[in-house]
C-alpha cells in the first residue's frame, strides 16, 4: 500500500473519529442510538457505543476496499486501475458523511431529516451508475449473478443496463428527496431501489438463457 495514494482515504476515515474526540466531553452517557421512520428517537444507548458508526461504516468500508483486490481470483479488480481507487474514495466518503451525520444527530438529540440521507444515497446511485459499465467481471463488486460470472458478454450488457437505469434511479431519488416527506420519500426510495436491483438481475438471467440458445 502507497501511503501518498492512501492518505486522502485515510485522513476521510479519520473525520469521524476526529469529530467524536472533539464533542466527546459534550456528550451525556445516554445518546440517541436509533430513530423511526419519523425521525423520532426510539431507542437510547451508552455513548461508547458512537464508536461503532466510524468503525463500522468508513472504516470497515476503506478496508474492505484494500483487501478484495489482493484475494480476487481472477486479478480482474487490479486490472480497473484509477476506477477502483475511485470507487473506493467515493464510497469511503459517503460512509464518513454518514457517520458524521448520524454522530451530529446523536449530539443533538435530533435527526434533522432523513431526507439527506435518501437523497445522499440516491447522489450515491447516480455516481456508481457511471462506473457499472467499467466495473470487469469479478466475485465482489457489480451484478454478481450465475449468468454474469458465466459469460462476459452478459456481464458487459447486464451492467450497461444496471449503469444506465441506476444514474435514472437515482436522478428520481434525488428529486423525489426535494419534493417529497419524509414518509411517501421513503416509500419511492425503497421501490426505485428495488426495481433498479431487480431488473438487471432478471436480465442477466435472459440473457445467458438467449446467449445459450445461440451456442
Amino acid at each position: 500500500m502507497k501511503l501518498k495514494k492512501e492518505l486522502p482515504s485515510l485522513v476521510i476515515v479519520l473525520l469521524p473519529f476526529i469529530y467524536l474526540a472533539y464533542i466527546w466531553n459534550q456528550l451525556p452517557e445516554k445518546v440517541p442510538m436509533h430513530w423511526n421512520i419519523k425521525g423520532e428517537i426510539d431507542r437510547y444507548g451508552e455513548k461508547i457505543e458512537l464508536l461503532l458508526i466510524p468503525i463500522l461504516l468508513p472504516l470497515l468500508v476503506y478496508i474492505i476496499f484494500l483487501v478484495i483486490p489482493k484475494i480476487d481470483p481472477k486479478n480482474k479488480l487490479n486490472k480497473m486501475g484509477n476506477k477502483l481507487q475511485n470507487i473506493k474514495v467515493l464510497l469511503t466518503i459517503f460512509m464518513a458523511v454518514l457517520a458524521l451525520f448520524i454522530i451530529y444527530s446523536a449530539k443533538n438529540q435530533s435527526f434533522t431529516n432523513p431526507n439527506y440521507i435518501i437523497l445522499g444515497m440516491g447522489v450515491l446511485f447516480i455516481v456508481l451508475g457511471n462506473y457499472f459499465k467499467t466495473i470487469k467481471p469479478n466475485y465482489f463488486l457489480g451484478i454478481r449473478t450465475p449468468w454474469t460470472l458465466e459469460s462476459e458478454t452478459v456481464w458487459k450488457e447486464t451492467h450497461k443496463l444496471a449503469g444506465k437505469m441506476w444514474f435514472v434511479g437515482g436522478s428520481v431519488i434525488v428529486f423525489a428527496s426535494l419534493v417529497l416527506e419524509k414518509e411517501p420519500n421513503l416509500i419511492a426510495f425503497l421501490t426505485v431501489t428495488g426495481i433498479i436491483t431487480l431488473i438487471p438481475i432478471v436480465y442477466s438471467y435472459l440473457k445467458f438463457s438467449s446467449e445459450k440458445k445461440t451456442v
